[in-house]
């Protein structure tokens, strides 16, 4: 059988109302068009839908059973464009994030929360990985957004500053260290380090500007979050460098002592990545626009990750 939406339309709105004429009214079109469509209906079935009356129409066995389907055939189409529509408007949607571990472990969980509930039918899929795995993972389509710091080299992306952080030294109460207010890195290398976990992006990042001195870490453990890093630093198992915006928070329960950077590197940059703003889903520029209304940036601009920072 082939029947298009307005033939059904028309059908169940005739049923409903118990006359072609007025049916035809209310679809908007001529009572000849809607006979037409009618008879073509009971053609293609097979089966006569309808008793004629002198006052109206009223449905045959055959007519009852169509009536049943084609309600259930036109509810199902108007949830398929109401949930298109949700999609449209960013109602639904699935997102996948990369980010790395100061975005997972610092401030997305304070971001996603009110995001989800404010949007219960949105999906985060977030996963942590390097910098550099990030980028690759927006431009090859494994995520619709990434979030990176520091300088990027990545060709093909574009990107939303969102936020600018430091790396800072951080120490136990009373270190010797603890008596400057800034420090170049160099002269942390003396001392015992406590480091993020091995793939982290800082873990990767400390071990390249150490090796650039000709100098190597002396990690006596690593980690898988920057609190922990934190705790293992108050215990006395040595020193780290850790973001500023994670130290603050930490030196508010721990007896902590921050130290400020003379490296230009401390200074680190956040973005957001992605591949084009034209493809980009509705649901994920919300995204986008949350993270960075968050820090301020109501209306994220994009820039190429070409541009100089």
């Amino acid at each position: 059988m082939h029947f298009d939406l307005t033939d059904l339309r028309l059908f169940v709105c005739t049923a409903d109302e118990g006359s072609l004429t007025r049916a035809a009214q209310l679809q908007h079109m001529s009572l000849p068009a809607a006979s037409v469509r009618i008879k073509s209906l009971e053609g293609q079935s097979g089966q006569a839908l309808f008793y004629r009356q002198a006052r109206g129409v009223r449905l045959t066995p055959a007519g009852e059973a169509f009536l049943h389907h084609a309600r259930g055939v036109l509810r199902q189409v108007h949830q398929l464009q109401t949930d298109l529509q949700e999609y449209e408007e960013g109602l639904r949607g699935h997102v996948r994030l990369f980010a790395n571990t100061t975005a997972v472990s610092d401030f997305l969980p304070e971001i996603l929360a009110p995001f989800l509930a404010a949007y219960p039918r949105v999906n985060v899929e977030l996963k942590e990985m390097a910098s550099r795995e990030v980028g690759r993972g927006v431009l090859e389509g494994q995520a619709d957004l990434g979030i990176v710091s520091g300088p990027l080299d990545i060709e093909g992306l574009q990107r939303v500053h969102f936020s600018t952080d430091h790396l800072v030294l951080v120490v136990p109460k009373g270190h010797s260290l603890a008596q400057h207010k800034s420090v170049p890195f160099v002269e942390t290398l003396a001392h015992n380090q406590v480091g993020m976990h091995v793939g982290s992006t800082l873990n990767e990042f400390l071990h390249q500007v150490t090796s650039d001195l000709g100098e190597t870490l002396k990690l006596r453990i690593q980690v898988h979050s920057f609190d922990v890093m934190c705790r293992m630093i108050n215990a006395g198992v040595g020193i780290g460098i850790v973001p500023a915006s994670v130290a603050q928070r930490c030196q508010a329960y721990l007896d902590l002592d921050l130290v400020s950077l003379t490296d230009a590197w401390s200074v680190r940059k956040r973005y957001i990545l992605y591949r084009d703003a034209a493809r980009l889903p509705r649901y994920a520029q919300m995204l986008v626009e949350a993270i960075a209304a968050h820090y301020g940036e109501v209306r994220p601009t994009l820039v190429p990750t070409t541009q100089s920072d």
